[in-house]
């Protein structure tokens, strides 16, 4: 029988999630580190043979990179906090860095904000989705970036929602730090459904208005499921939620 490789992804998860648990607790149990990174015990072992092991890996690794630990730190901070409330003294001791090197790699909120960007949110993978599809029709382009969305929403939908409220709320800090990213990421799907439109695949609108008929109830499903879960049963995955919502936003976009 072939022998299942061990995923890289995983292994980085599983180290992660061991330097979290065992700052707080040096004698935790495999099962309190496997259950933090999201992983089963099996899927521990096969990466990790014992826990020997996984504590030599975590000992001799690296440490992260002032920058990754800063946005790290940020992540965790911007979902308990605004980004006008960030504390950047608290983010400077949270990362484990100084006042001086924190303004050296992020000389402000708006460059934390678009490093937060372009670490952490799904909009690179989806200007290369739609960069790679553009003569493909919405039926395979569009549920390609509403799933790309909805695993980012997947691994960090505290910090996804934090982004959004930062975006609506509109702020200066929070529109320059979003903007570079956020409207190379518009423009490149706003031009894409024009072009659709042009090919008569796509209801004439104006695109960005297509866009947001698209993409609206799959963010407010994202963005609202965890507060709809804790008032009523939704006996539905979040991938077959999705699903649902992109058939009937592409049956709505059809001339």
């Amino acid at each position: 029988m072939t022998a299942i490789a061990a995923d890289p992804t995983i292994r980085r998860q599983v180290m992660a999630a061991a330097r979290e648990v065992l700052a707080r607790d040096p004698d935790a149990a495999i099962e309190t580190i496997a259950n933090r990174a999201g992983v089963s015990r099996a899927t521990f072992y096969r990466h990790f043979h014992s826990r020997a092991a996984l504590l030599d890996s975590v000992a001799h690794e690296p440490r992260p990179s002032a920058r990754s630990r800063i946005l790290a730190a940020a992540s965790e901070m911007l979902v308990r906090t605004s980004l006008a409330e960030l504390s950047m003294d608290e983010l400077a001791r949270a990362a484990d860095v100084s006042r001086g090197t924190l303004y050296r790699v992020f000389p402000g909120k708006a460059a934390l904000l678009h490093g937060l960007i372009e670490a952490f949110s799904p909009f690179e993978a989806v200007r290369t989705i739609v960069a790679g599809h553009r003569d493909d029709p919405p039926e395979v382009v569009l549920p390609l970036v509403a799933r790309e969305i909805a695993g980012a929403a997947g691994e960090r939908l505290g910090l996804l929602r934090a982004m959004f409220n930062e975006a609506s709320g509109g702020s200066p800090t929070a529109l320059s730090g979003m903007r570079p990213i956020f409207a190379s990421t518009l423009a490149l799907l706003a031009e894409y459904l024009a072009a659709q439109m042009a090919a008569g695949r796509v209801r004439r609108m104006h695109p960005l208005l297509a866009l947001q008929f698209f993409m609206g109830p799959i963010f407010f499903h994202l963005m609202t499921r965890p507060t709809v879960e804790g008032l009523a049963p939704l006996p539905i995955s979040i991938g077959a939620a999705v699903d649902e919502l992109v058939a009937v936003g592409l049956a709505g976009l059809r001339p």
